[in-house]
């Protein structure tokens, strides 16, 4: 039976490099784009490199809460069961900006549209048991400071170095989602990972970013998409990796601290009981 594979933020960089290796090994893939042009672009580049792989699009801008519904609704109609769901887009913007729902646009982004979006396929997801959930965050989590988890989504304006504490609070959603799901859901392994620096598109909203990542794409610090899409593939085929895990881009990086948010099992509920009331889905249910 063929497996199936939905990756988000799939029109380029490290989510297209992971769809393209997904579909070397044979899956027929959902790419979700906000781009509908750059999205057929990339199926076409995909089925280039892989001649008879099955790969199509489905339009959807995360930030955006109606977006991801009508997104979820069609992959459904689609996909009888779903393999692999790898949570990949994400934003940095400069400046700060409000999401269609009213949140800070990063943020709705980069965890709130994943969130609702996983909730929504968690049944195709279940049908497929052993699944798999791969979440690509970042290093930079550890930057995010204190949460405030009732307002963490309120928008608001950033001032200096606002946004990089924006970014990284998403980023530490981002893996207290990942690790609070693996706890709730059996027969869906969930793993968050951290790619390493990578030369994508990223900063494409935040022209200082963009060309900072320019600059240091030259240097050997720098992955390429297909570097940094190596792990992500690997949690998202190979069974052996034990679900709710933190995966860092450096074996280094296991030394470091844990940010205490990730230390309190309370913490983690309460995000995602105040993510599921922001996104519509109640105080502190899965979606069915």
């Amino acid at each position: 039976m063929q497996k199936i594979a939905v990756v988000t933020g799939a029109s380029s960089g490290i989510g297209k490099e992971i769809a393209r290796e997904l579909a070397r090994r044979g899956y027929r893939l959902g790419l979700v784009c906000r781009n509908p042009v750059r999205a057929r672009a990339a199926v076409e580049d995909i089925v280039a490199s892989t001649p008879g792989a099955e790969v199509e699009p489905f339009e959807a801008d995360l930030s955006v809460l109606a977006d991801v519904r009508r997104a979820a609704d069609r992959l459904r109609e689609r996909y009888e069961w779903i393999d692999v769901l790898v949570n990949n887009a994400g934003v940095h913007h400069l400046r700060a900006k409000v999401s269609a729902d009213g949140y800070d646009r990063m943020i709705a982004t980069n965890h709130l549209g994943p969130f609702l979006l996983t909730n929504l396929l968690l049944e195709r997801l279940t049908q497929a048991t052993p699944s798999r959930v791969v979440v690509v965050t970042s290093e930079m989590h550890r930057r995010a400071g204190r949460l405030d988890v009732e307002r963490f989504a309120e928008p608001g304006t950033y001032g200096a170095l606002g946004s990089m504490r924006v970014y990284a609070r998403s980023k530490l959603l981002n893996i207290l989602f990942a690790e609070e799901l693996a706890e709730r859901v059996k027969g869906v392994a969930v793993n968050a990972v951290c790619p390493g620096l990578v030369a994508t598109s990223l900063g494409r909203d935040a022209p200082g970013v963009e060309r900072m990542m320019r600059v240091m794409a030259r240097t050997p610090l720098v992955r390429t998409p297909s570097q940094g899409a190596r792990t992500p593939v690997r949690l998202a085929v190979e069974e052996r990796f034990e679900s709710g895990r933190f995966h860092p881009s450096m074996a280094g990086a296991r030394l470091l601290p844990v940010v205490g948010a990730r230390k309190d099992p309370g913490v983690r509920a309460a995000v995602w009981a105040r993510s599921a009331v922001l996104v519509g889905l109640g105080s502190d249910s899965l979606a069915s």
